[in-house]
């Protein structure tokens, strides 16, 4: 395992929610930006949602007021909440940590999440 592991996915029925869960071993968590994204398989990766250092967040437009992204400096995890799913939800959720200065970037293996009834 690298030092970002997400899990948490599994198969949730249309307009039902999810919780998935980014853990990290990463010195300095707290400065890092986190992302959530998404990919399909033959599709571009997707950004989701974001919460920089500062807390602040933003979401794609396709998952504002469905998704909540949030972190926990202290345990060094980040969680992506998801709720009324659509099929179209269905891909497989990355967890990236970014760092500025100095550069630096991790990204998980992903978890896979499935709506379908």
């Amino acid at each position: 395992q690298g030092p970002v592991v997400e899990f948490g996915g599994g198969l949730v029925q249309p307009g039902g929610s999810l919780k998935v869960t980014c853990v990290c071993d990463i010195r300095d968590f707290y400065a890092y930006e986190i992302q959530w994204s998404r990919q399909v398989p033959g599709k571009e990766r997707e950004l989701v949602a974001s919460i920089g250092r500062d807390h602040r967040r933003n979401y794609a437009d396709s998952v504002v007021g469905r998704f909540t992204v949030s972190r926990d400096n202290t345990k060094t995890m980040s969680f992506l909440e998801m709720s009324d799913l659509e099929p179209e939800d269905t891909a497989r959720y990355f967890c990236g940590l970014r760092l500025n200065t100095p550069p630096r970037e991790y990204w998980g293996k992903g978890t896979l999440v499935t709506v379908s009834s």
